[in-house]
């Protein structure tokens, strides 16, 4: 669409980082949607390339997700996003790719548009690379049913962060040496190991592509499933110090990427799992009281995308202080009164999952 002056009202910046550890490109992930919140920056497609790191979700336990003692005895940095989604290995054989922009720019209402549209766009992007890709609900990119590309993202306000990865050389091996894969993740398609759920470029085209070739691929793709203006465009200074700043006092620290991990586990501690389609939600309640009747603290975690992030934590704090009795009314009550975007699970796995850790208190009671 272009406005009266025939300029294209969908103009997107185009920039490559190079070649960064993980914490500093999660660091820089916190800059743009930043910089663009304030409008220091337009709608802006990245492209970056990651330092061998095993990453896991916002959402996750660090030490259920990562081989710790494997990834400090190779120097493989572990590293916490700030977007949803399970754990990933990273090294100089895959790319990332992310779009930060504002709501209105492609009129999406909703995280499963947004998905959609994108991974389309970017599996177009790869058919114009002679990879046969296709977009397979809910946020994968594979080709004959093995993923090439993982997505994710989330709304924050009137901006949506999205991104992806994409396998262009890669070991799997090496994402198994690091990172605790469940055996039900792939039994659930029928396989019984990684290397035969992931496929590269390289195996598909018998070489593997020059990086401007590959970013160029997918910019023609995000054009023409988007109906997006891309240029190339310099990174801002005011990016990379307010990338500096986010690695420095938070995204590069230990305490961030440690701050959710397995609690210790007493008579007073409760907690289920629901692993479903859709992804993996996991609650871990603590209770307090002579009748362990009250919710001391409650820990929501697992493998899936909700928007905006932050709603996990205003859950946990809501639930916080409640008797037992109440803790599933308020979670109903909570969604309800709650703008909440669901990618992958509902508000009723949530409710679901808290319910089944709560139950056990009484199971043991009986017991």
């Amino acid at each position: 669409m272009k406005d009266k002056a025939g300029k294209s009202d969908k103009p997107f910046r185009v920039i490559a980082t190079g070649l960064r550890g993980g914490r500093e490109n999660i660091a820089f992930d916190q800059a743009l949607i930043e910089a663009r919140r304030e409008n220091e920056i337009s709608d802006t497609i990245r492209f970056l390339r990651f330092r061998p790191c095993a990453l896991i979700g916002i959402h996750q336990f660090l030490s259920q997700e990562i081989k710790l003692d494997y990834c400090r005895a190779h120097g493989i940095e572990t590293v916490r996003r700030i977007t949803g989604g399970g754990g990933l290995y990273f090294d100089e054989g895959q790319i990332g790719w992310e779009l930060v922009f504002d709501r209105a720019t492609l009129g999406l209402t909703d995280l499963a548009e947004v998905t959609r549209a994108i991974c389309e766009a970017a599996a177009l992007g790869l058919r114009k690379l002679g990879v046969p890709a296709r977009y397979r609900p809910r946020n994968d990119i594979e080709v004959d049913g093995r993923k090439i590309s993982g997505t994710g993202g989330f709304f924050d306000g009137d901006l949506i962060f999205y991104q992806g990865t994409l396998l262009i050389d890669f070991d799997p091996t090496k994402m198994l040496a690091c990172l605790n894969v469940p055996a039900e993740k792939l039994a659930k398609r029928g396989i019984d190991s990684a290397a035969q759920r992931v496929v590269t470029m390289r195996e598909i085209l018998g070489r593997v592509p020059d990086l401007q070739t590959v970013y160029d691929g997918l910019v023609a793709g995000f054009t023409e499933g988007l109906g997006i203006t891309p240029r190339w465009g310099p990174i801002t200074s005011d990016e990379e110090e307010r990338a500096e700043r986010a690695f420095r006092e938070e995204i590069g620290t230990d305490a961030y990427v440690a701050m959710l991990d397995a609690p210790p586990t007493d008579d007073a501690f409760v907690s289920a799992a629901l692993t479903g389609r859709g992804g993996t939600v996991r609650a871990d309640i603590r209770l307090e009281g002579p009748r362990r009747d009250r919710i001391r603290e409650a820990l929501i975690t697992g493998d899936f995308f909700i928007t905006p992030p932050r709603v996990v934590f205003d859950l946990e704090a809501a639930l916080r202080g409640l008797n037992v009795a109440e803790a599933g009314a308020a979670v109903d009550d909570f969604f309800a009164r709650t703008a909440t975007d669901f990618l992958s699970l509902s508000a009723g796995d949530f409710r679901q999952v808290i319910d089944a850790a709560l139950q056990r208190r009484a199971a043991a009671e009986v017991a």
